[in-house]
């Protein structure tokens, strides 16, 4: 015999505000949060939704997603409950800053650059005006140029980047003695590395690609190897840390031979070949 009841009705973004503003009034834990108490749980919210997207399983999106759509009602209704704005507030600013953004849809018809229309709206000299101080270091740089680009200080193509990438890593060169390896003065090459990575985040960002999306693949690729490289020597009966460079590198070899010979098969990792 089947199950003939109904289908439960879909939910809304409004059932969901009533639902905040229930546990605003009836929970304990809840009813004290402020905006400074919520801040952690935003900035983990937001770090889950992209380990959920870097997994690519869409029931674990939709959680996370869920699970910051809930900070994001739960700031409004803490500032609803001051008197200083509402969820709808909040989605009618949205909404006019999004057709203010696009006039070429919204407008006049004429397509801007976004960030010369930031800077024509905020009318401020400071090229870090409203980028969060948390940022991390390479997506900061990457924002800081696109803001630079946004008003024309840009380089035409690639090869403007490409070249001061080159010219930064000669001057870091210039700071590590070729013979010995030692470091001549500290604080000038720690600069001299803060301006190589700045160049290469701009070449990133002038070729389509974001720096720190590359970097979390590279540090994937690097723990997938590590770890395959372990699995091996205890294979062999041999401890990898206890191991020299030289019998290190030997795995280090046997792994990526491994990973180019399952590329060609076409059961390697797809964008790696």
């Amino acid at each position: 015999m089947s199950d003939s009841s109904p289908s439960p009705a879909p939910r809304s973004l409004d059932d969901a505000l009533a639902l905040m503003r229930d546990l605003r009034a009836r929970c304990e834990w809840d009813r004290v949060q402020t905006h400074q108490s919520l801040r952690p749980y935003l900035i983990e919210e937001a770090h889950e939704v992209d380990d959920a997207i870097a997994g690519g399983d869409d029931a674990v999106l939709r959680d996370e997603l869920g699970d910051l759509l809930l900070q994001v009602l739960f700031h409004s209704v803490v500032a609803e409950e001051r008197g200083a704005f509402g969820m709808h507030d909040v989605a009618g600013a949205l909404v006019a800053k999004m057709h203010a953004r696009h006039p070429h849809l919204y407008g006049d018809g004429v397509k801007r650059p976004w960030e010369s229309m930031k800077a024509q709206k905020t009318k401020r000299s400071t090229l870090e005006d409203g980028l969060p101080a948390g940022l991390p270091s390479l997506h900061r740089a990457h924002r800081l140029q696109d803001r630079a680009a946004g008003v024309g200080f840009d380089w035409d193509n690639a090869l403007g980047p490409l070249a001061k990438v080159r010219e930064e890593i000669a001057e870091v060169a210039h700071h590590i003695d070729a013979e010995t390896g030692t470091v001549h003065d500290q604080d000038a090459l720690e600069a001299e590395l803060g301006d190589l990575l700045f160049a290469v985040v701009n070449l990133c960002r002038k070729t389509g690609v974001h720096g720190a999306l590359a970097l979390d693949r590279t540090n994937a690729k690097f723990v997938r190897r590590y770890a395959l490289m372990e699995r091996l020597a205890a294979a062999d009966g041999k401890s990898l840390t206890a191991l020299s460079l030289a019998e290190q590198d030997l795995y280090w070899d046997r792994v990526k031979a491994a990973e180019r010979a399952g590329a060609s098969r076409g059961d390697g990792p797809a964008r790696e070949r």
